[in-house]
């Protein structure tokens, strides 16, 4: 068997599993953060599984990049920089900036992230710097590329600010949860995982790729029924919840 086939297998996988994640997600939510849950078996520190779950994502996409034939277009830095400025973030900043460390997550559910991101990062890196019609110069110029990489700079700075106002709340009340009025918050209850959406949005525009639009597909699968599972449980919480605050997309849902 091909590489190229068994590449093309677990690109069709990620597909599915986008289309099967998410209605599971939007009965049974994920059992992390404020839905973990016992019987979920061993569990692991929450800031620690957070670090090794996303540790994939950088670590391959980089290797691809080292060892593909599509690394001097100016594009192929570029993209190398998008990828890694997220997933460094999320693996060496995000985890340790989080208040409650000594939260638990389950093991299950750090291993099913390594292994989706491990796959998304080989399908990604490896598409853009072997596989994929060669990134001319003339891309970083075309309106996609120029397109997406706005949304991708917006998305990202959308959700480092939600990741900001949701820790000084944190630090303000000396609570894990508590309702956030500033930024994004105002509008949706998930501004963090609106941010991501843009991102990826960003990054399959930019891309103009297979395996960006399935990453982009994927996420959307997972955080948008994880917005409505936050949502309920914001308003069972706190009976005072703003009631015309949406989920995860400013005044639609």
């Amino acid at each position: 068997m091909s590489e190229y086939l068994i590449f093309q297998i677990l690109l069709i996988l990620v597909f599915c599993l986008a289309i099967i994640i998410f209605p599971t997600l939007l009965v049974i939510p994920a059992p992390y953060g404020r839905h973990n849950r016992p019987g979920w078996g061993s569990q692991i520190n929450a800031s620690l599984g957070w670090a090794i779950m996303e540790s994939p994502a950088p670590i391959v996409f980089a290797f691809c990049f080292a060892i593909g034939n599509r690394k001097t277009e100016a594009s192929s830095f570029l993209f190398l920089v998008m990828w890694l400025a997220h997933y460094i973030y999320r693996t060496c900043v995000y985890p340790y900036q989080r208040r409650s460390r000594r939260k638990q997550m389950p093991v299950i559910i750090m291993l099913m992230a390594f292994l989706f991101n491990m796959i998304n990062g080989y399908l990604n890196g490896r598409y853009l710097y072997t596989f994929a019609p060669e990134y001319t110069s003339y891309w970083i110029r075309d309106i996609r590329f120029l397109g997406g990489l706005g949304l991708f700079i917006i998305g990202f700075a959308i959700n480092l600010h939600s990741d900001k106002v949701l820790l000084q709340l944190r630090q303000e009340v000396k609570k894990d949860y508590e309702i956030p009025y500033r930024g994004l918050f105002k509008y949706i209850s998930c501004a963090n995982y609106f941010g991501e959406i843009i991102e990826w949005l960003g990054w399959a525009v930019a891309t103009w790729s297979w395996p960006g639009f399935a990453f982009f597909l994927f996420t959307v699968a997972n955080l948008f029924p994880r917005a409505h599972q936050h949502q309920k449980w914001y308003r069972k919480e706190f009976p005072d919840y703003p009631k015309k605050r949406k989920a995860i997309i400013p005044f639609v849902y």
